[in-house]
């Protein structure tokens, strides 16, 4: 009940760092078995609906449940320690936007057990392989990338108003350790970029279902939107991934060669 309902973000941090170890066994093993059927050529070890699904659901789970969700518990720890703040300054959303994860993560690895296989179309879900040739259960997994959109989104608002609003006396922004930068930068980013996402999946599922066709060139659509829309998502999605590990290298290394970072405000301008 502790770690249900807690609002510590200590414990939320440690909650999203078990979420990323968990899920990043999970993925590994989806590795081994892409890595097991590629070993040898002319043997086949799996089906090759099950190999698609496997690169699928293991791309998905390192983005949305390894790299996010380890960098998200890292913030929630060290944040508020490093401005100042005696916790987030939204505790409860806090603790809703973790809880969502795992739900999320249920709904995507249940669609392996539907008739017809999980996703089998590459993590990057290009039309028409994910709308007109895509198997039932990808319907659930568009509904859990909706969920963790909004996981990251909530999170992302949550650390905004953080470090605009509970900064010690004194800690002005330019007084602030680069990782907390780096992060505020991030949470803007995913703020603009995880409704691009949701939008281009919700296409795909009005395409599904409700007789359009934005990716269907039969229909007069394009199947290249897709890509645009998605790498509107994908393009920022690197900095999203790489920003963290700059600003965790940024304190890393200061700390330990014993020396302040040079050209700190260049970095943060960067």
């Amino acid at each position: 009940k502790r770690w249900l309902f807690t609002t510590n973000h200590k414990d939320i941090g440690t909650l999203y760092l078990w979420l990323a170890l968990i899920s990043f066994f999970v993925a590994g093993a989806m590795a081994l078995v892409i890595r097991l059927e590629l070993f040898q050529p002319g043997h086949r070890f799996v089906d090759p609906n099950f190999f698609n699904q496997m690169t699928t659901l293991h791309g998905l789970v390192m983005l949305f449940g390894v790299v996010m969700p380890a960098f998200t518990g890292m913030a929630n720890w060290q944040i508020p320690m490093m401005i100042g703040a005696p916790d987030m300054a939204l505790p409860r959303l806090n603790n809703w936007s973790f809880w969502i994860l795992p739900f999320a993560f249920c709904l995507l690895f249940s669609t392996m057990f539907h008739a017809g296989g999980g996703p089998n179309f590459g993590w990057t879900m290009y039309a028409p392989l994910s709308t007109t040739y895509a198997p039932p259960s990808t319907d659930f997994m568009i509904f859990s990338i909706h969920m963790m959109g909004l996981s990251s989104i909530m999170g992302s608002i949550n650390i905004i108003a953080t470090i605009l609003n509970l900064r010690a006396p004194g800690m002005t922004l330019m007084k602030m350790p680069l990782f907390v930068w780096t992060w505020l930068i991030t949470a803007f980013l995913l703020i603009a970029i995880m409704p691009v996402l949701a939008g281009a999946v919700t296409m795909m599922l009005a395409d599904r279902h409700f007789g359009t066709s934005f990716f269907n060139a039969a229909g007069g659509g394009d199947p290249i939107l897709f890509q645009h829309v998605f790498w509107f998502f994908g393009h920022p999605e690197v900095y999203v991934l790489v920003l963290p590990a700059f600003g965790v290298i940024s304190e890393i290394i200061p700390t330990f060669s014993r020396k302040p970072l040079f050209g700190y405000h260049f970095m943060v301008y960067a």
